[in-house]
C-alpha cells in the first residue's frame, strides 16, 4: 500500500514593514544644542532651528485649511499620514547617514593617531588630510540631518493639532514575505509527485 503524504501546512506569519518613528529621528539626528556646538566648531552657519520648526507647522496648518472643503476628516488623515511619514522617514534617513559620516570620521582620525602608519600622514602643505575632510562632511550632514529633524518634528505636532491623534507611521504588511514565484512553484511540484 503506498503511503501519500500531504505537504504540511504552517502557519502564516504577517510581517509588517515598519515605519520610522519620530523617536528614531531624535536618537539618529543632532538637537539644537549639538548642531549649535558643531556649526561653532567647524565654522559653519547656525541654523535657526526654531525658525524652520515654525516655517513648517505654519505650512502643514495652511495645507489642511486649504484643503479641508475637499477632503474628509478620514481623508484629510490619511493625506496627512502619509506626507507626515515622508518628513519623518527623510530626517531618519538623513540621521542614519550621518551616524556613519561620524564613525568613518572616527576611524579615520584614530588611524592618523597611529604613528606606525605612512598612508595616513598628511598631505602636503595647505591640504587638509583625509581624516579632517571626514569631519568636515561629517559635520555638513549633522546640519543637514538637524534641518531635517526640525521638519519633522514640526509635521508631527501639526499632525497631532489637525487630526486630533498622535501620529503613528503606517505599518503595511509585507506581500508574501520570503515566498517568490519559483518557491510557491517548487512547493506545488512536490506537492503533486507525493
Amino acid at each position: 500500500m503506498t503511503k501519500t503524504t500531504r505537504p504540511r501546512q504552517t502557519a502564516r506569519v504577517v510581517q509588517l514593514r515598519k515605519g520610522s518613528t519620530i523617536e528614531m529621528v531624535r536618537l539618529s539626528c543632532p538637537d539644537s544644542n549639538q548642531a549649535a556646538l558643531i556649526s561653532e566648531s567647524f565654522g559653519l552657519p547656525v541654523l535657526d532651528s526654531d525658525g524652520i520648526r515654525s516655517l513648517h507647522e505654519r505650512f502643514f496648518n495652511e495645507t489642511a485649511d486649504s484643503l479641508r472643503e475637499g477632503l474628509s476628516d478620514r481623508a484629510m488623515q490619511i493625506h496627512l499620514q502619509r506626507i507626515v511619514g515622508s518628513y519623518v522617514g527623510s530626517a531618519h534617513g538623513a540621521g542614519q547617514f550621518y551616524s556613519r559620516a561620524v564613525s568613518e570620521a572616527r576611524d579615520a582620525t584614530a588611524k592618523l593617531a597611529n604613528d606606525a602608519r605612512d598612508e595616513d600622514r598628511d598631505g602636503p602643505v595647505g591640504f587638509d588630510s583625509q581624516a579632517q575632510r571626514k569631519r568636515e562632511f561629517a559635520a555638513d550632514m549633522a546640519l543637514q540631518a538637524h534641518a531635517l529633524r526640525m521638519a519633522a518634528e514640526a509635521a508631527v505636532v501639526s499632525y497631532e493639532h489637525i487630526v486630533g491623534e498622535t501620529w503613528k507611521p503606517f505599518e503595511r504588511p509585507v506581500e508574501n514575505a520570503g515566498e517568490t514565484v519559483g518557491r510557491q512553484a517548487a512547493e506545488l511540484q512536490m506537492a503533486a509527485l507525493g
